[in-house]
């Protein structure tokens, strides 16, 4: 299993996320998933909209491209963005080298 793959217009991401965290931010890749950390709790859905902030602003999409298919009350989870229009510069750089860069080389 790898933590993404494309299905015709739409990125599957497998995502474990970290609530509670002091900032949202990409971590790197555990366990064949993307770490996220956010700020909301789990409580609400608070932390499944930080993520989809998150995403949304990383693929440079609006929140309504994303869909959180499975694991919406748990930290591991299966989100779907539909036609991304970027890829963020650290999902080439981990697609390229098998790793991704440290959290404070990650985003805007």
């Amino acid at each position: 299993m790898t933590w993404f793959r494309q299905e015709q217009d739409t990125l599957i991401l497998e995502i474990r996320v970290q609530p509670r965290a002091s900032r949202n931010e990409i971590v790197g890749i555990e366990n064949d998933r993307l770490k996220l950390r956010v700020t909301g709790a789990p409580v609400d859905g608070k932390g499944n909209e930080g993520i989809i902030r998150l995403i949304a602003k990383e693929f440079r999409v609006p929140k309504s491209s994303l869909t959180v298919l499975a694991g919406a009350r748990s930290r591991n989870k299966r989100v779907a963005v539909r036609s991304p229009r970027v890829y963020p510069d650290w999902m080439k750089i981990s697609i390229q080298s098998g790793e991704i860069p440290q959290a404070s080389n990650i985003g805007p």
